[in-house]
């Protein structure tokens, strides 16, 4: 499928930002790999493109990122996928943008949902916003290098409760841990915010955007480039073990897991 045919992401620019929609409100946004090559090769081409100087990545009414779409992503699994999946582009891409990127978060962030904010530079959310990391849940692990950047956001201990767990948790506690920079009283109010926040950038100097940028990531960008792949090598061959079999069969059958049998 094309960009010019695929509608499960809308793009728009104006006044120097580029809006990336997530536009599958049926499915709460959950991603496929149709989505995710999409979504690559726009990052791709607005870090090249003149005429982009922020990037704004925004959700639906209710949802920003429900995760991974769980069927696309168990037949790639199951395919055995390889480095250059549609998700390591998109994950690679958007780690390695130079320029800012703004987020809006309205309603549901899970999994993914969660982990690509780590790689926005500020993110707006609503306060009915509920974010959740729910890997160990499913039986595999956390992903985009999410291990090395929550800790060095929020600290340890914090971090192995949100990974640990999987609880959900609400825009307050996420804005508290350091993961987002405002609560908002509603969808409307974070968009026009993100927006606000996006447009003030892009008229900002462009070179010293990119630089700051640069330098307050220098720290992390190798780590960061090698996290990605070392998390996904345990984490796809985690998808066809018995604990994820069990975790993900029980999701479908909408029934709760049982792991006393696994050691």
């Amino acid at each position: 499928m094309s960009e010019a045919t695929d509608t499960t992401i809308l793009a728009s620019i104006d006044g120097g930002v580029l809006t990336l929609r997530l536009n599958r409100p049926e499915k709460k946004n959950a991603l496929t790999q149709a989505m995710y090559a999409n979504l690559a090769e726009r990052i791709v081409a607005a870090g090249n493109d003149p005429m982009v100087r922020v990037l704004l990545i925004a959700g639906q009414p209710g949802a920003f990122c429900a995760g991974n779409d769980m069927v696309d992503f168990m037949r790639v699994a199951q395919s055995g996928g390889d480095g250059d999946s549609p998700v390591i582009r998109f994950m690679k891409a958007l780690a390695a943008f130079p320029k800012p990127v703004v987020a809006s978060v309205n309603g549901l962030a899970i999994g993914v949902g969660v982990t690509v904010l780590l790689h926005c530079d500020l993110i707006y959310a609503d306060e009915d916003a509920r974010f959740a990391l729910p890997f160990v849940n499913i039986g595999i692990v956390p992903e985009y290098a999410s291990t090395y950047l929550l800790p060095r956001i929020m600290g340890h201990a914090r971090a192995m409760e949100l990974a640990l767990l999987g609880e959900p948790f609400t825009a307050a506690h996420a804005r508290e841990c350091g993961l987002i920079n405002e609560v908002l009283a509603d969808g409307d109010a974070v968009e026009a915010r993100a927006l606000e926040r996006a447009q003030r950038l892009a008229q900002q100097p462009p070179h010293a955007l990119r630089t700051t940028k640069r330098l307050m990531k220098r720290w992390t960008d190798t780590i960061v480039a090698d996290a990605i792949p070392l998390e996904t090598s345990h984490l796809m061959p985690m998808l066809s073990q018995p604990e994820a079999q069990e975790a993900i069969g029980a999701f479908i059958a909408k029934r709760k897991p049982d792991f006393s049998k696994f050691s």
